[in-house]
């Protein structure tokens, strides 16, 4: 078997291997992409592929405008955060997915759904229910996150967005700081954070981080094109990356 990954986060890359040699061992993967460009690239060059496991949200959009343009003649296994009740309402037209954050009980219910949808067969999906799922997830993406639940000991806490001072990753989970400078545990990749959060208040200052400008207190000039940033209760300063700081200066002017 002939497998294809598109995921733009290489701890849940590295995740969706183990789970993939344990469970298909004599699979090859033939081609990891990144980005939509990426993934154009390895669906133009192999057109014998057997299954393709797809992160919804790459580095430069959504992987549903690629399936849109290209012909894919192999099932998918769509890699989502988002409600799973959502995607079940798709089954019957051929939709397989896989919960995030990725642990070996959700791969393989991702792969039963695979199988039962699909058994041997080769089945390409309707590029209308692409568009579909499309449109739906970018109307959900548009109502960004209020509030995140934080497990407790003694339960199950609600943290509004609004407290929230910086995100930090953590694997496939994220820390939160909030605005007393407590640390909670949130169920969220880096990735899914930022795409569900309010780019008017919150920004990626670097791969691992993601501040609000609502606890920025200042910002100086650090080495290398970097700044070092206070943020609210925090003691340690935050730095945004070489690459991220253009766009962290223009994203201060605008908001």
């Amino acid at each position: 078997m002939k497998i294809l990954i598109f995921e733009d986060e290489i701890p849940a890359y590295d995740k969706l291997l183990v789970y993939l040699n344990k469970a298909l061992p004599n699979a090859q993967i033939i081609g990891w992409g990144r980005s939509t460009v990426e993934a154009e690239h390895f669906l133009n060059k192999h057109s014998d592929v057997d299954l393709i496991f797809s992160d919804i949200k790459l580095l430069d959009g959504l992987s549903f405008e690629v399936f849109e343009k290209i012909e894919v003649k192999c099932p998918i296994i769509f890699c989502t955060a988002f409600d799973e009740f959502l995607f079940q309402a798709f089954q019957t037209n051929g939709i397989a997915y896989l919960l995030k954050p990725y642990s070996e009980e959700n791969f393989t219910d991702a792969l039963s759904k695979y199988r039962s949808l699909f058994g041997t067969k080769q089945k390409a999906i309707d590029k209308s229910v692409i568009s579909e799922l499309k449109n739906i997830l970018q109307e959900e993406v548009k109502s960004y996150k209020q509030r995140f639940s934080i497990k407790k000991k003694t339960g199950i806490k609600l943290l509004a967005a609004e407290k929230i001072v910086l995100f930090e990753a953590s694997g496939d989970f994220s820390f939160a700081y909030d605005d007393n400078g407590e640390k909670h545990i949130v169920n969220y990749s880096i990735g899914d954070i930022e795409s569900r959060v309010d780019p008017g208040i919150f920004f990626r200052i670097n791969r691992s981080e993601i501040l609000s400008i609502d606890y920025i207190e200042k910002i100086e000039p650090y080495f290398k094109n970097r700044l070092a940033i206070k943020i609210g209760v925090l003691e340690d300063l935050r730095h945004t990356s070489s690459g991220k700081t253009k766009d962290f200066r223009k994203w201060l002017d605008e908001t």
